[in-house]
């Protein structure tokens, strides 16, 4: 991990509505992985898509447990 690929980005529960940031690292490239809601402690999928060209962050996409398929 690097520091400073590290970015807060803000988003809403997907359960809950609760606001809160989200800490994504960029220099892993495009990932998936789960997070729990700080308010509600429902699971959240979040999806990172990075650019292979720039390394930079193309999309953040959060969604519940149930909407995983």
């Amino acid at each position: 991990m690097h520091e400073e690929m590290l970015d807060e980005h803000p988003v809403d529960c997907p359960y809950c509505g609760t606001d809160f940031e989200l800490l994504v690292d960029s220099s892993q490239g495009s990932y998936t992985t789960w997070e729990d809601c700080p308010r509600c402690c429902a699971p959240i999928q979040i999806g990172v898509e990075v650019s292979a060209i720039s390394g930079e962050l193309e999309r953040l996409t959060l969604g519940r447990d149930d909407d995983v398929v």
